[in-house]
């Protein structure tokens, strides 16, 4: 099974800790944020991934180079001017459809900055039992960013703080967080219009307004935490130091 990761951000939120390496390369628990995210894919069957770098693209090769890649097919999707989550995964496109325009598996896409342990076999099969074009991990949790979804679990807008987008009316609906884990469906290339730098969500909310299956995964269940901010590393360095996140 295939993945893509998205690393090539900034940082900013992380500074000082980015200043000088890239956000995938910052550690917990004495692991890189990279590593975490690597070992939780493979672990799920994944072993082929391909991984966005920008900002220190050469000390993440160079990182991977010197752990021969953690047993894994990796490719690096170099961005010259970020591309954002959209963007950035229209440029990898080749790399899910090398096996052929025909080629249906789905593919997993994880946030570098997210540790969680969302059941990625679960949600695969979740993914394909409702033919899904893509599907979202989401818990109720408070956040300033909102996806909207029927009662079928069918994406229907977006809330951010206290303006709502709607593409498809619907009632009830239900405020989801996003948590930066997707499955795809490789046919999502053909329908992606968009150029250049973009955001994936906007290409969701569209497609879910064609009709086009957009599915959520409820994952209240699992674990999650945003590693975006240096407070936030040190939840996660007590949550793997008392067992609320397993180590390995």
């Amino acid at each position: 099974m295939k993945a893509m990761v998205f690393a090539a951000g900034l940082g900013t939120r992380l500074r000082p800790l980015t200043n000088d390496s890239p956000k995938a390369l910052v550690t917990v628990g004495g692991r890189t944020l990279l590593e975490l995210t690597l070992g939780r894919l493979r672990a799920f069957g994944v072993s082929e991934v391909i991984l966005n770098v920008h900002h220190f693209a050469d000390k993440i090769v160079e990182y991977l180079q010197a752990n021969r890649n953690f047993g894994m097919r990796i490719e690096i999707s170099r961005e010259e001017v970020l591309l954002d989550t959209g963007g950035g995964l229209k440029k990898t496109a080749w790399f899910f459809l090398e096996a052929g325009e025909s080629a249906q598996q789905p593919f997993i896409v994880h946030n570098v900055d997210v540790l969680s342990t969302v059941d990625l076999a679960r949600m695969v099969r979740f993914h394909v039992e409702h033919n899904a074009l893509a599907t979202l991990a989401v818990q109720q949790r408070d956040s300033s960013r909102y996806l909207l979804f029927d009662e079928h679990g069918r994406l229907c807008g977006r809330r951010i703080d206290a303006e709502t987008e709607w593409v498809v009316p619907a009632q009830p609906v239900h405020s989801l967080a996003f948590s930066g884990i997707h499955v795809l469906s490789p046919r999502i290339f053909s329908k992606m219009s968009e150029e250049g730098a973009f955001s994936i969500i906007p290409v969701y909310l569209h497609l879910a307004a064609q009709g086009e299956a957009i599915r959520a995964f409820c994952a209240d269940e699992s674990y999650w935490r945003d590693l975006g901010r240096p407070e936030n590393l040190a939840e996660a360095e007590r949550d793997l130091a008392n067992g609320r996140y397993p180590a390995s």
